[in-house]
């Protein structure tokens, strides 16, 4: 099934209209637009979204900090960079690897034009009980 999108009807009072209408003048948007925005960040936020005038972002309301903020251990930031540096050095060595089977592929589609090359399955088919092959 593939991304569907949806409808949502919101009812507010006129006075709040204008002020969304407004509000989507100054930054050159679409009603729809603020709404969708607005969406998505509730969505992202997992709910967690407070409306709240720019001057007051960052500030202390209600007795807490919007956006709100986590303190991470610094072990756990050193063990992510610690797993960045090892995916880096994996996808390298991919990468490595990659050339390498390149090389050899390059080196058997060389070789199979200057020899013949035997399959020991189509020689058992194809082996009378009289017959020997010798290697080499």
């Amino acid at each position: 099934m593939g991304n569907k999108n949806k409808t949502i009807s919101f009812r507010v009072n006129e006075d709040s209209f204008e002020t969304l209408r407004e509000i989507a003048e100054r930054r050159d948007l679409s009603l729809s637009a603020v709404f969708r925005d607005y969406v998505d960040a509730l969505v992202a936020h997992d709910g967690r979204v407070k409306v709240v005038p720019e001057s007051e972002i960052g500030e202390e309301t209600d007795g807490r900090e919007f956006p709100p903020t986590v303190e991470v251990p610094k072990s756990f930031v050193r063990e992510h960079e610690r797993l960045e540096l090892e995916a880096d050095h994996l996808r390298e060595q991919l990468d490595e690897y990659k050339q390498y089977v390149d090389r050899l592929k390059q080196q058997v589609d060389a070789q199979s034009d200057a020899e013949e090359v035997v399959d020991l399955d189509e020689l058992d088919d194809e082996l009378d009980a009289d017959d020997t092959y010798r290697i080499g």
